[in-house]
């Protein structure tokens, strides 16, 4: 139960949970998760377009001129340029401040309402950037893609966890990531054919953004609103016939009653973003709204991929080959997706995040030994140190697919209990978002600056967060996700916390 206020009783009901697979389900579930290719075309067609050579030349003279005078050379500089990371970092400062106002909508008007609010402002932002004619106009076009991105970020996860059948909500909430590495390794297939297309490529790229937008807008009027934000609004009619759609059985008593119950603990709550500071909610503020989404963009993942093209071509890569290199990554980001969804809800949370941590920094320890050796002195790339960087950076990127990528938005969405449910995402969603821009913005910097050092950096970052999970994360694999709560209450380190002020709630619920 939400809040985990009467664990025992809810932990009863939860064997009794019916359900099959539905079409009406299949149907959600696939119309839901679209919203994840919004951020994953952002995300590919970024990194595409800020290696075009007419898009530099039409706004970042002085980068072109710079890429041209070291293009067969290894340069860690080459595109050190703070108004070009601007171009993709400000999308992300967009969506850290419009999740709040997302946060509103979610709770109030629906998941449903909060995805094609999203997919609208995606639509306009696409169209401003395809026809920008200065900067301005890029970073206008930006914000608005932002805005689109924070409302489906928000939303699309919760969305895939309460509409999931606990037994396989790893999976389903996990469409997200994989639609999230669909949208990236189009827009890689986009950006390899529009780089041929001058001197108007690149508009293209960014246009093409209005497509996933449509689509999530046409497939969010059919589709139908959950049953925990029905509950939430006190449409029960409409959420008990709803769950039973979804289940395929009217024998849906157990896990309505769960809802109903989740619901009224959520109506005591005047002040969900109060709510979390207290100490019952502490487990979930550290590791769902905090730490989980900080460490997902501190991996140095979202880096590689905004720049992949980039770190490529400053590597002494051509311009189609960085492109192609790129291509690959983002394959291999899909496969991981794959392999997450076929595995999360049998192997579990945390051995994933475990085995991909120490693949991880082996993949950067890989990079930065191979840059500190032989790149630096202007000299060209060999094809024998290209492959190894291309196979350690795959490597990378198939342990992020198969864990921090959708793990960082599937354990976040699951923890909180409904009465904090959508104000811990939106700060799930800010602290992603916020680390996004960061890292967006910096790494060019820290890649001239620190050079192979900055590799090195997130191998040490990602051992810190391996213990991070180790150490504070339980197991929540096949658990009804209003039933989570109740982990906190027998771990050795969060039991003490949160016994603090928990039973209150208890004899609270008791008494009405």
């Amino acid at each position: 139960m939400a809040g985990g206020l009467i664990v025992g009783e809810a932990g009863k009901r939860a064997d009794f949970y019916e359900g099959r697979i539905t079409g009406y389900f299949i149907l959600a579930c696939i119309v839901g998760s679209l919203g994840g290719s919004l951020f994953g075309y952002d995300l590919g067609v970024s990194s595409g377009v800020t290696s075009m050579d007419d898009f530099l030349k039409d706004f970042f003279p002085a980068v072109y001129l710079r890429k041209q005078a070291h293009l067969k050379e290894t340069d860690y500089c080459k595109y050190d340029n703070q108004v070009l990371t601007l171009f993709t970092s400000s999308l992300y400062f967009a969506a850290l401040v419009s999740t709040f106002g997302a946060s509103i909508v979610t709770k109030n008007q629906g998941r449903r309402i909060s995805i094609m609010t999203g997919a609208v402002s995606f639509f306009l932002g696409g169209l401003i950037n395809a026809a920008a004619v200065n900067i301005a106009m890029l970073i206008i076009g930006r914000i608005f893609l932002g805005i689109g991105i924070g409302f489906c970020n928000q939303a699309v996860p919760l969305y895939l966890s309460e509409i999931a059948p606990h037994k396989i909500r790893g999976a389903v909430n996990q469409l997200f990531q994989l639609t999230t590495c669909l949208g990236i390794l189009i827009a890689d297939l986009v950006n390899y054919f529009t780089a041929e297309l001058h001197p108007w490529g690149w508009r293209l790229s960014l246009g093409l953004a209005i497509v996933p937008a449509v689509l999530i807008f046409v497939g969010g009027i059919f589709l139908p609103e959950t049953p925990n934000s029905l509950v939430e609004q006190g449409r029960l009619d409409e959420a008990r016939e709803i769950l039973e759609k979804v289940r395929g059985t009217a024998n849906v008593d157990a896990e309505f009653e769960d809802l109903k119950d989740a619901s009224e603990a959520a109506r005591a709550i005047k002040n969900p973003f109060q709510n979390l500071l207290k100490p019952r909610n502490r487990p979930q503020l550290i590791i769902g709204a905090l730490g989980i989404p900080a460490f997902q963009q501190l991996s140095g993942m979202n880096s590689i991929l905004f720049y992949a093209p980039v770190i490529f071509q400053s590597l002494g890569f051509g311009s189609g080959a960085a492109l192609y290199s790129s291509l690959i990554t983002s394959s291999m980001l899909v496969i991981g997706a794959v392999v997450s969804m076929a595995t999360v809800d049998r192997l579990g949370r945390r051995f994933l995040f475990i085995e991909a941590g120490i693949q991880m920094i082996c993949s950067m320890v890989v990079v930065a030994v191979t840059l500190a050796l032989k790149f630096g002195n202007g000299e060209e790339i060999s094809k024998g140190l290209a492959v190894l960087l291309v196979v350690a950076i795959c490597l990378f990127v198939l342990a992020y697919g198969w864990s921090w990528g959708p793990l960082g938005w599937l354990v976040p969405s699951e923890l909180f209990p409904l009465e904090t449910r959508s104000a811990g995402q939106s700060v799930v969603v800010c602290v992603n978002m916020f680390f996004t821009a960061a890292i967006a913005q910096c790494f060019l910097a820290a890649l001239c600056h620190l050079r192979w050092g900055v590799f090195i950096l997130f191998a040490c970052l990602i051992v810190i967060m391996s213990l991070f999970i180790i150490l504070l994360l339980p197991e929540t694999k096949q658990l009804p996700i209003e039933e989570i709560y109740g982990l906190w209450e027998h771990h050795w380190f969060w039991k003490r916390i949160v016994s603090k002020d928990s039973g209150v709630d208890r004899d609270y619920l008791r008494a009405n």
